[in-house]
């Protein structure tokens, strides 16, 4: 019998699925993989474009070559989705599955905040990353502010690096003193679902750099005409440098195709990633998991690449009795960059009751080189 497995989506998740899917099924098993981009970047590798360190040829790779691993690979905009019929319109081509994964992540608002958009540069996108880069090479000295616009996102702790390799940065050039770095932050206290020691670890760090922290700060508009800020509480802040995390939310098809909850997000069982519909899966930034803490699961790239294994073996096994069944645990970790050549790791068990158990290690320099040589592993085991 020849079974179909569509992946909706090619990014860190996407592309685990999608592989280890190909590895499990028999060869008359069809595999195929959909995408938007023709190219895959590899999303911690922006952090160090932004400072110079990296160029975008250097973490990006065509999608085309899944063709060679045996994935069939759509390039093109997912533009319906019907969950109990399992069938996908993607660039006017109609693709029907026996098992769907959604893996499309989640979409960035910017322009849901007034002005943020047109005053600032998005952290976490190819062009927002690049033309920080551009920005902070012409920088004379100034006020710089980071922000994060509100209080879940995806990468926690991407925000508090993207501060401290930019004093680094700044250090670097000779332009610390002459420059003031202010953190507003939606969040009580950075990556809040880790706990209050990690939490004030990190905290701490920002501050011994002299960087200004200021949490619940909820951004209400920005003024890119005054180069001011106003947030909901009343304060504003004026800058000379705006970098952001934007809002997030499911992509509108997702939400067109009634699989999103109150919330926003895909609701899946926290332990095999199953949606509300029989063979429908969803991994990664675009579900919902929520935890007895009261807050979801973190949206990270290390969940997503968790989640799609457990989804891809359980599929393989219900198909062809091979295995065993898995279960994805909530157990992750993430590297905290925070330059001059150190990072730190933050690493536990997220469904840990009543909260989640998370401990970190260094900063310094073992991790940092543990963080280069995950980026050259994900760019080689991959493409």
């Amino acid at each position: 019998m020849k079974r179909t497995a569509l992946i909706l989506g090619a990014g860190l998740g996407g592309l685990v699925a999608a592989e280890m899917l190909r590895k499990l099924l028999p060869a008359s098993d069809r595999v195929i993989a959909v995408d938007r981009a023709e190219r895959h970047f590899f999303p911690p590798s922006l952090l160090w474009l932004m400072v110079g360190d990296r160029k975008p040829e250097d973490f990006t790779r065509s999608l085309d070559r899944l063709i060679g691993r045996g994935v069939e690979f759509r390039h093109g905009d997912v533009t319906r989705i019907d969950p109990q019929r399992r069938e996908v319109e993607v660039a006017g081509e109609s693709l029907t599955a026996d098992a769907l994964v959604i893996a499309l992540g989640a979409e960035y608002a910017p322009e849901s905040i007034p002005g943020l958009a047109e005053a600032g540069l998005n952290l976490y996108t190819m062009e927002g990353a690049t033309a920080i880069r551009d920005a902070l090479a012409r920088f004379p000295g100034g006020r710089i502010v980071v922000l994060t616009a509100a209080p879940l996102y995806k990468c926690p702790a991407a925000p508090y690096e993207a501060a401290l390799l930019v004093d680094a940065f700044l250090h670097k050039h000779g332009l610390r003193e002459k420059t003031a770095i202010d953190f507003f932050a939606a969040e009580p206290r950075p990556m809040f679902v880790t706990g209050p020691e990690l939490g004030a670890a990190v905290r701490g760090m920002i501050e011994a750099r002299g960087i200004s922290y200021h949490p619940e700060h909820q951004v209400k508009e920005v003024d890119p005409a005054a180069r001011r800020v106003t947030f909901t509480n009343g304060v504003t802040a004026e800058y000379d440098l705006l970098l952001y995390v934007p809002p997030h939310r499911a992509p509108a098809v997702v939400r067109d195709a009634g699989l999103t909850n109150e919330a926003g997000w895909i609701a899946v069982d926290r332990h095999t990633l199953q949606t509300q519909f029989d063979g429908v899966f969803a991994i990664g930034d675009i579900t919902t998991i929520p935890l007895k803490m009261g807050r979801p699961l973190p949206k990270a790239g290390v969940f997503a690449h968790g989640q799609a294994e457990v989804v891809a073996n359980n599929i393989a096994h219900a198909w062809t009795g091979k295995g065993a069944p898995r279960r994805f645990t909530g157990e992750g970790m993430c590297f905290i960059e925070t330059g001059n050549g150190r990072a730190g790791i933050g690493k536990g068990d997220f469904y840990a009751e009543p909260t989640p158990q998370v401990k970190m290690r260094g900063p310094n320099l073992f991790w940092h080189a543990g963080k280069i040589l995950y980026e050259k592993y994900w760019l080689y085991r991959r493409f």
